[in-house]
């Protein structure tokens, strides 16, 4: 079996999707098709013994759209410039229609309230009121701005088929052709003893809304695929290669299996490999997670665009190109971001019995009056009215502008936190501040406050002359202690133990207990201490002056001073609360204790944080995954609700669904609650528009007209559907007050 990915164009909502996988599913050969509306791609599976791409796409072609396969070295690189510059131009061009039919419709409104209110108003010109006017002046909005609608509603009746795009044009076609007829001929209207009136207005303000959704839509699948560039960017653009004993500078794509690569400190590491020569710190922070350095030597691997700290070293290339950690890592997210389903289809899957049904309706509505009445005039009134007021305009806007007005609370996305069973916290850099912070520092018996300060800047000052991130912390430490650094002279770093330098006229040593034990020195005194300090999950360092241990240092990668409180927040939600790191068993749970956590998933790989996601999905729970780091990416993707922190990478940061831009957890008890509201109001919103159109399609087709003579006027069903937009945005806008609840 063969899997090809095509880029597809042409989709205008999710039900368009729904279309291209079965035409895709039709052909012979073809065991899986999966097409994602966001990002604008399907993934095809396919047995090439039966069938080929050109027949996949013709079968795309044939439903109504376009497609085009997509080279893997392209999908890994996620848009290209050619594609982003297609969506910028669409993006402009609907811009300018909307422009255009927003200008106009205000007109048009303006022109038309005499006749909606039946009150002459002054300030308002006669010819404003001219339906001549208004036609012409209707026409580009409807021909012009709305001719996707109309191109789009082709395409689903030549695969007998209906959307969204149907009813739009349908509606909107109904309120300006009955128009233009009564414009040319209000004589027939006369005649009947009907007065003429005309809802160009109508026909201009939905066709200009739903043009808005559709670019704010625009925008946002413009952003699905940031993650993918971010990731790529990250690799090394260039690697040194040593070939036939000379040094070369080539390109990261013409690296081949085998070659030997020298990198210097300071570089990204270009691919994956194995060390064969010298030694070095790694920052292996997107790989891990974690904050301190790993060492390597010979026969250690390293990863493309980790960065190298300290050293010198070669090494041989074992994975290349698509098979490197970072492409494995891009095929995760994107397989994870296809696994979503937003909340919009929902709107999609109810124009799937919405539209066949009003069109049903108006067509019978039609046909009763004509033959009840023999009335062609009362009966085409009826009829445009069913139209109109079942336009889905205010059941289009009833979730977006919600989830909308909610982003701008605070959140990227809205759709599933509402539901959330289960949050998943990684560790570094989300639970704790994401670097080695000095938590402990223990003299020996009897030494005074000066004295501490003057051991402290003893040993600062030799460990200011380490790259170590353990040595950086005693120096931060220090300095937050207002200890002033000084000269070292005869520094030097033994490797895997420590460092030692002369100091005032003092021989000062900073390292390892078994470094110390080695030379002789006796570390009784503080052995105690020692234990509770690892017991607790913390590095401790050793300080000797002149050959006597004076004191200890205690590192730890310590706890934001919310976690706990939100931990607890979270689990009064009633939120089973899950911590996913790959740091070892026991400092993982000295952490969980730390902030209330029973459940702990240790010693988990990048590349398995997004199975582990999965695996708690296939519970039947709904899972968010908190994470700031690369290397929490596929899970955040994978996540039903992935939640970066601001602080931390721009990639997981665009992998995710909602962004704490603070950093502070406290921020995901703000979104859950934000969510929760959103939703609330995403329902009543749905409740408006649904109850609008269930009572507002009967009353439009004449169903009180036999009881109590009143019948609908589609001025009126024009005027109705527009307070269910207003109030759909009304309440919707009640969330600008949203406030978070404090949990006690």
């Amino acid at each position: 079996m063969n899997t090809t990915t095509l880029k597809l164009r042409g989709m205008s909502c999710a039900a368009c999707a729904n279309s291209i996988e079965s035409a895709i599913r039709t052909v012979p050969g073809v065991s899986e098709s999966n097409v994602n509306f966001g990002i604008e791609r399907a993934s095809v599976t396919y047995n090439p013994a039966q069938t080929d791409v050109a027949a996949i796409q013709a079968a795309v072609v044939a439903a109504g759209y376009s497609a085009e396969p997509i080279q893997e070295q392209d999908l890994l690189n996620g848009d290209n410039d050619a594609e982003r510059k297609t969506r910028q131009a669409e993006s402009r061009d609907l811009q300018r229609k909307v422009w255009t039919g927003g200008i106009i419709s205000a007109i048009l409104v303006i022109g038309s309230l005499p006749m909606m209110t039946g009150l002459s108003i002054p300030l308002i010109p006669m010819w404003l009121h001219d339906f001549w006017f208004q036609a012409i002046l209707t026409a580009p909005v409807q021909f012009w701005c709305g001719k996707s609608f109309y191109i789009n509603s082709w395409k689903a009746l030549k695969r007998h088929a209906s959307t969204m795009d149907t009813l739009i044009a349908l509606g909107t076609s109904a309120a300006y052709f009955y128009s233009l007829f009564v414009t040319i001929f209000p004589g027939v209207l006369i005649s009947q003893g009907l007065e003429p009136s005309v809802y160009y207005e109508t026909a201009a303000v939905v066709i200009t809304l739903i043009l808005l959704g559709r670019l704010f839509e625009n925008r946002a699948r413009g952003q699905t695929s940031e993650a993918i560039r971010k990731l790529m960017g990250l690799q090394a653009k260039t690697a040194r290669i040593v070939r036939n004993g000379q040094e070369l500078e080539v390109a990261i794509s013409e690296v081949q299996l085998g070659d030997i690569i020298l990198v210097r400190p300071g570089e990204k590491i270009p691919v994956d490999g194995e060390v064969i020569e010298g030694s070095s710190t790694v920052d292996e922070a997107m790989v891990t997670g974690e904050s301190i350095a790993a060492k390597k030597q010979p026969g250690d691997e390293v990863v493309g665009a980790t960065i190298n700290k300290t050293g010198s070293f070669k090494f041989r290339a074992t994975r290349v190109g698509k098979d490197t950690f970072l492409a494995q890592i891009v095929k995760l997210v994107q397989q994870a971001q296809g696994s979503k389903a937003p909340i919009q289809k929902l709107a999609d899957r109810v124009t799937g019995w919405f539209v066949p049904a009003v069109i049903a309706i108006a067509i019978i509505t039609f046909m009763i009056w004509y033959n009840i009445m023999g009335n062609v005039t009362l009966a085409l009134t009826t009829t445009v009215g069913v139209l109109i007021i079942a336009c889905p305009c205010a059941l289009g806007l009833a979730t977006p502008t919600s989830i909308l007005v909610g982003t701008g609370k605070g959140a990227d996305s809205l759709e599933l936190a509402h539901k959330l069973q289960i949050i998943v916290l990684d560790k570094t850099g989300t639970l704790t501040q994401g670097k080695p912070t000095v938590t402990d520092f223990v003299t020996v018996d009897g030494t005074a406050h000066s004295n501490e300060l003057k051991l402290l800047q003893l040993a600062a000052s030799v460990e200011h002359n380490s790259e170590h991130p353990l040595a950086e912390a005693v120096v931060q430490y220090a300095r937050s202690q207002q200890v002033e650094i000084t000269d070292v002279a005869e520094f030097e770093a033994i490797a895997g133990s420590g460092v030692q330098g002369q100091v005032a006229g003092r021989f000062v040593r900073v390292g390892t207990q078994r470094w110390l034990n080695e030379l002789g020195l006796a570390t009784q005194a503080l052995e105690g201490q020692t234990d509770k300090l690892e017991h607790l999950g913390k590095t401790v360092i050793w300080i000797a002056i002149d050959d006597k241990v004076q004191g200890i240092v205690g590192i730890a990668d310590a706890l934001k001073p919310s976690s706990a409180d939100t931990v607890r927040a979270l689990q009064r939600l009633g939120l089973e609360v899950v911590m996913l790191t790959g740091d070892n068993r026991p400092t993982a749970e000295v952490i969980a204790r730390q902030v209330g956590i029973t459940r702990v998933l240790a010693e988990v790989r990048p590349e398995q944080k997004a199975q582990t996601i999965s695996e708690l999905q296939a519970s039947g729970k709904i899972v968010a995954m908190v994470g700031d780091g690369i290397n929490d990416a596929p899970a955040l993707a994978q996540a039903d609700v992935g939640i970066a922190i601001g602080t931390g990478t721009d990639v997981a940061i665009a992998a995710s669904d909602i962004t704490l831009i603070s950093g502070d957890l406290q921020g995901v008890i703000t979104a859950i609650q934000l969510s929760r509201a959103t939703m609330r109001n995403i329902r009543q919103n749905l409740f408006f528009a649904f109850v609008y159109n269930i009572a507002g399609i009967p009353i439009a087709a004449g169903i009180l007209f036999p009881f109590f003579g009143w019948l609908l006027s589609p001025i009126i069903a024009g005027g109705a559907m527009a307070f269910s937009s207003v109030s759909v945005v009304t309440n919707a806008l009640r969330l600008r007050n949203f406030q978070p609840k404090t949990l006690n």
